[in-house]
């Protein structure tokens, strides 16, 4: 493959991984050996990757010899089991999954936010939740302008977030109404085809979802603010790919609509979206496939004086997922 690193995807069958390869074809990542692991259950299946046909491996004791980057993207508890014997062989490791966010000598990077912080890594560098992505990412221009306060930020969330799954039960409940058949839930709690569905990952005891406190815990730990004020909601949608949140900021110096769609415009990974007159605002069709997140709806709040309302979109397996994944083994190598 050239010269480069060898460099190892963990889930590479899943919706992430998969997109990792994508990604890291598309950006021409400096990959000199690739080495794809997947669970039993694609044994005997192959990816494709430059060209090449890649036979799928059964990560395990060993897998890692050689390794130099390892991304991980098969869920926390493949994570905690081998990503510390990735580290062991020598490896760095980007993790996709929850299982080392919250650790506090593990950094949570999103490069055009904190790279600084990855140079604090022992081995293993977080990626952050796919919705944490594409809600902090206009937060940090509008904190470095004027210093946030409050946040109230919704989310309605593909069903890709959810993985392959997601993705086949919404196109088969989908088919079955097409046909007149009944429709049933098997993989989410509830039909999600023509549905919205407001929990995400379990509810914990103060009646919040898994999904709305990583968003809290983690737009903190990113923004190195463990006091600013949060208040989540997350829900699942019928799409297919792209998160999109509709987000409320209060600020303690006040920022009008014009400077935040100039603040907007000019922060690396965002893209201002935001013509009212001529129906122009993000939405999962217009930002799919795309790894910048897209901003629009920008108007100031009619009852604060010092917020704003605003709506941002991402698709999650790129710059949610995959690309904020590799855009951070790219820091790593520099």
């Amino acid at each position: 493959m050239g010269s480069g690193y060898v460099v190892a995807v963990v889930g590479a069958t899943g919706a992430a991984g998969s997109t990792t390869l994508k990604v890291l074809e598309e950006r021409k990542f400096p990959v000199k050996e690739l080495r794809c692991y997947a669970s039993a259950r694609s044994r005997g299946k192959a990816v494709s990757f430059r060209g090449e046909t890649l036979r799928l491996e059964q990560v395990g004791p060993g897998a890692f010899t050689g390794v130099e980057i390892a991304f991980f993207s098969a869920g926390s508890a493949q994570s905690k089991e081998f990503a510390p014997l990735a580290v062991q062989a020598g490896a760095v490791v980007v993790d996709k999954s929850s299982a080392f966010r919250m650790d506090p000598s593990v950094p949570l990077i999103v490069p055009e936010i904190n790279a600084h912080a990855a140079k604090n890594h022992s081995g293993i560098v977080a990626s952050p939740n796919c919705t944490t992505v594409v809600t902090v990412m206009p937060l940090k221009p509008l904190h470095d302008a004027a210093r946030l306060r409050r946040v109230i930020a919704t989310s309605y969330q593909a069903v890709s977030g959810a993985g392959v799954r997601g993705v086949e039960e919404l196109r088969r409940q989908t088919l079955a109404w097409a046909r007149g058949e009944g429709i049933r839930a098997e993989f989410f709690p509830h039909q999600i085809a023509f549905n919205l569905i407001p929990h995400i990952d379990g509810f914990a005891d103060n009646g919040y979802t898994g999904e709305e406190l990583k968003l809290v815990n983690e737009v903190r730990k990113i923004l190195e603010l463990p006091d600013l004020r949060i208040s989540p909601t997350t829900v699942r949608v019928p799409v297919f790919t792209a998160h999109s949140v509709a987000v409320n900021v209060e600020t303690e110096e006040k920022v009008t609509a014009a400077k935040a769609r100039e603040l907007f415009g000019g922060f690396p990974g965002l893209r201002l979206w935001d013509d009212p007159a001529q129906n122009r605002y993000p939405m999962p069709v217009v930002v799919e496939g795309q790894d910048d997140c897209f901003v629009g709806r920008i108007r100031e709040d009619l009852s604060l004086a010092n917020a704003l309302n605003f709506w941002v979109a991402g698709d999650q397996l790129r710059k949610g997922a995959a690309t904020n994944a590799v855009q951070i083994a790219e820091l790593l190598i520099r």
